[in-house]
């Protein structure tokens, strides 16, 4: 992995200023929601959805246009951020709950995450909110979303929180007018409520950390993981709610081939759900707003960088699809947005297919610590488009899905600039091959496999190369 690394980064040398000094360390601000979908924000004018603070953001960064989700799932996805290695290296093959619990699905204690590497460094280190990377153990958690066939929520002790010092989070919990949390020294069983939306709390949360928890003098790290716009998204305060009642959802309808017909249970799910989707989106721009304000009150904001993305989409209709874990540009696409005003020129990106999973190296290079990722990171180091401003087109990104009680089944496949090509395998036997063309098929309606056999066995072939590169399984089922 090292190798590739290397040879990667020849292609794209590095600019003078990744030389960052000691006392010029930038402080991190990584603000994620779940289940953002990347055309979601007002700056693009793709969805009607309100967005001033984060099109403030990307105006004042480097707003990424062809982001993606490689494995459009919370735990998978946050595992690979956290230790920039894919699902079949860093065991975090599905969802972490009690029925993936027996097969080892949760992140490792001994895994180097970029966190970890900061805190060695002398950061200060907060985490807010949604962590979903432990796997549940009996007795349960007394929460509601334990007491079902399937447990979820899980607490996170201290040797388990990858060099976060300060800590209000909880494992996964979706009821976001009264969540619930763990604070840094509360033990397993002393979890509170508080009767506050979700991501106000975890903004007032950030701004107190700003204010009360850290040394100014030292850089910090702060990690705010807001839950809304995922599922349960009726709960959101009816201001958001009022703002989005007047919406046309039929003229909405009307330009999306993918969204099916009034009537069916999918297209009356999308109905149902569009207006308050959007009205978690809106509460949530209004929290990041109250944060970055706060940076910028603080004098803080110039040597800050600011992320704000999104662990994956979500289909929430199209396609016949409820969730997420699927190879649709609805969830693979999220939002990346990247701000550094004392290095970062702002422009959009639109070519560059950042992953999620990318932004371990990337961020790690231009906070000066390249020469410290672990040589098992398998993701894609960016720090050169961001900082010297070039977009890259090369760039092919990997699509997972994999099945925690038997690996032999699910998907792996590939996602370039022009195509979606995925493979589905059935105990070690492939027997489904998908491929879009998204310049014809923007809403990939079409599975051209059949046609163009071709073009599949030169993807296939690629799609072999990278699955020996990264040592997965999957290969042996090709």
């Amino acid at each position: 992995m090292k190798k590739r690394l290397n040879i990667f980064l020849l292609a794209f040398p590095l600019c003078p200023v990744f030389q960052i000094q000691a006392q010029e360390k930038p402080n991190l601000v990584f603000i994620m929601a779940d289940q953002w979908r990347g055309d979601a924000l007002g700056c693009l004018g793709k969805e009607p959805v309100k967005t001033p603070c984060l099109d403030q953001l990307a105006r004042e960064g480097v707003n990424f246009t062809n982001a993606v989700s490689s494995y459009p799932v919370s735990s998978p996805a946050r595992g690979m951020l956290m230790t920039g290695m894919y699902p079949h290296k860093n065991k975090v093959t599905g969802n972490c709950n009690s029925a993936n619990a027996p097969y080892g699905v949760e992140l490792p204690q001994d895994a180097r995450c970029w966190s970890d590497i900061l805190k060695a460094n002398g950061y200060q280190t907060g985490y807010i909110g949604k962590w979903h990377l432990d796997a549940p153990y009996e007795p349960y958690i007394d929460t509601y979303n334990n007491h079902g066939a399937v447990a979820w929520n899980e607490w996170c002790p201290k040797e388990r929180r990858h060099g976060f010092d300060y800590w209000t989070a909880y494992g996964t919990y979706d009821y976001h007018l009264k969540p619930m949390y763990w604070d840094t020294d509360t033990p397993r069983d002393s979890f509170y409520y508080v009767n506050q939306w979700g991501p106000e709390y975890e903004a007032d949360k950030a701004i107190e950390y700003l204010n009360g928890h850290i040394d100014k003098t030292q850089p910090f790290a702060l990690v705010v993981s807001m839950n809304p716009p995922h599922t349960g998204y009726e709960l959101v305060p009816d201001r958001y709610k009022e703002m989005y009642k007047n919406l046309n959802v039929e003229a909405l309808c009307a330009n999306r081939p993918d969204i099916p017909a009034k009537g069916t249970e999918m297209g009356d799910y999308f109905r149902n759900n569009i207006r308050n989707y959007y009205a978690c989106m809106t509460g949530v721009d209004e929290n990041i707003g109250r944060i970055i304000n706060e940076l910028k009150r603080l004098g803080l904001f110039k040597n800050t960088i600011v992320v704000f993305t999104s662990d994956h989409g979500i289909c929430m209709g199209a396609h016949e699809q409820a969730g997420k874990d699927i190879f649709y540009e609805e969830s693979m696409r999220i939002p990346v947005l990247i701000s550094w005003p004392e290095k970062i020129k702002p422009k959009t990106d639109r070519t560059t297919m950042i992953a999620f999973a990318d932004l371990y190296p990337t961020l790690l290079s231009i906070m000066g610590f390249q020469q410290q990722i672990p040589e098992e990171v398998q993701t894609f180091n960016l720090a050169s488009v961001l900082l010297c401003g070039k977009e890259n087109n090369r760039i092919v990104q990997p699509y997972y899905y994999i099945q925690s009680s038997n690996p032999a089944t699910g998907y792996r496949g590939l996602r370039t600039d022009t195509h979606t090509f995925t493979i589905h395998a059935t105990d070690g036997k492939v027997d489904k091959i998908i491929l879009f063309d998204r310049r014809s098929d923007p809403y990939q309606m079409n599975n051209i496999a059949m046609q163009h056999p071709k073009l599949v066995n030169r993807l296939k072939s690629q799609l072999k190369t990278w699955l020996q590169k990264t040592e997965d399984p999957f290969l042996n089922y090709l």
